[in-house]
């Protein structure tokens, strides 16, 4: 009687023991699910460059479904925290600092303008956040906690402008927005437009908010280029496409872009305005790819309403898989181990094709396309594959100088 009274109470210790331990081993479960991966965005929704970030927008929320519809991260959903930067510098450095120190983010996507990247990389960089900059800028960022999914001018540019040159003449005349993207710009289409035998008449630049181009359509009748070179910026500068044309000289001076439909123009100008203008970008809407065709389908699906959709938003998508990418190779957030393992050769086969984060740089080894405008959308002329950012990487080795947090203008 004793000793089964022993083993009575002995098993009744064990099975109280695992009573007791099994709501633990569920409260953990259920903390996890609860306890969200948080990604903080930051895009303009409202201002003159909502149909840029409008896009971006929706391909941000679709990369998070999609990673989420698959299990999540390191067994946590994912959460996307949205604020409108409302095309508002001083908006962008407010909220950056909320998702830093008051939303306690895993990591930021966002930025367009190369101006607001710059807003907001210090305050990732102090507070020790990873960013992600998806979107095609002026190359040069040097900087171990940012990563730079977008082209550069060695990728496109250097695509653009001798193909242009080829199709108009040699002599150039260039327009673009008054800061640091139009300015870094100007000086990349300089060199190639040099370095393919052509001279540069002007070089004209513009504050974000000017609409009133008709002083520098006189100036370019006067000075009678054989190209236009432009690298104008937002949906203010649009006016210029419309303005050029309503001058009668749409025919006779062609125009090569390196932003021209980040605002959706070919759609919402008319066809005369558009028509034959030359971009090139890591991606156009047009590609007929199966994998560009679904990422269109999928985003047109859960927002019929959505602009056209360019390189901004098929690198934000492909920046938020490759971060995934990054956290599950890590098997964490943190944000050490997550750089590493986004070190470690990283790729993603996105709607833009496939796309490799390059160690030194911290920028994407991607696909570029060059492409016309016909019938108010892009005709895709050219694909170049796996195509480095050599400009950024003749200045930046993050592996010899890990530290480093600049921009560089590169010396051409």
């Amino acid at each position: 009687m004793i000793l089964s009274r022993r083993r009575f109470l002995h098993r009744s210790a064990v099975a109280s023991a695992a009573l007791i331990g099994a709501p633990a081993i569920l409260r953990h479960s259920a903390s996890a699910a609860d306890n969200p991966i948080l990604l903080g965005a930051l895009h303009d929704q409202s201002g003159p460059l909502a149909a840029s970030g409008t896009p971006m927008v929706y391909a941000l929320n679709l990369a998070v479904e999609e990673i989420n519809a698959a299990g999540g991260l390191i067994g946590r959903p994912v959460k996307a925290i949205h604020y409108d930067t409302q095309s508002n510098i001083q908006m962008y450095s407010q909220y950056a600092q909320q998702l830093a120190l008051k939303d306690k983010v895993a990591v930021v996507h966002g930025g367009i303008t190369s101006a607001s990247r710059e807003a907001v990389r210090p305050t990732f960089d102090r507070f020790k956040v990873p960013y992600f900059y998806n979107v095609l800028y002026e190359g040069g960022v040097c900087d171990r906690n940012t990563f730079c999914t977008g082209t550069t001018p060695a990728q496109t540019v250097e695509k653009l402008v001798p193909s242009a040159m080829n199709k108009a003449g040699k002599k150039a005349y260039i327009i673009a927005a008054d800061y640091n993207y139009g300015q870094i710009t100007a000086k990349w289409m300089t060199k190639y437009v040099k370095d393919n035998g052509g001279e540069v008449l002007s070089i004209d630049f513009f504050p974000l908010d000017v609409t009133n181009f008709g002083p520098t359509i006189s100036k370019i009748q006067a000075a009678k280029p054989d190209l236009i070179l432009s690298a104008l910026v937002g949906g203010n500068h649009t006016a210029f496409y419309r303005q050029w044309a309503s001058a009668g000289m749409k025919s006779q001076i062609p125009i090569a872009s390196t932003t021209f439909g980040l605002v959706n123009e070919p759609s919402t100008l008319d066809a005369t305005e558009s028509e034959n203008i030359l971009g090139a970008y890591g991606y156009f809407e047009e590609l007929d790819t199966q994998a560009s065709k679904t990422f269109v389908e999928k985003i047109k699906k859960a927002q019929p309403d959505t602009p056209y959709i360019s390189e901004l938003a098929a690198a934000t998508y492909e920046g938020v898989h490759l971060w995934a990418l990054g956290v599950q190779k890590a098997g964490s957030i943190d944000r050490m181990k997550l750089i590493e393992a986004l070190e470690s050769g990283i790729s993603f086969d996105g709607p833009s094709g496939k796309v490799l984060i390059d160690k030194a740089t911290h920028h994407a080894t991607r696909n570029a396309f060059l492409a016309e405008v016909k019938g108010r959308k892009w005709s895709v002329l050219e694909s170049y594959q796996d195509v480095q950012p050599l400009d950024t990487a003749s200045v930046c080795d993050l592996v010899k100088n890990p530290n480093d947090t600049k921009q560089y203008v590169i010396n051409l």
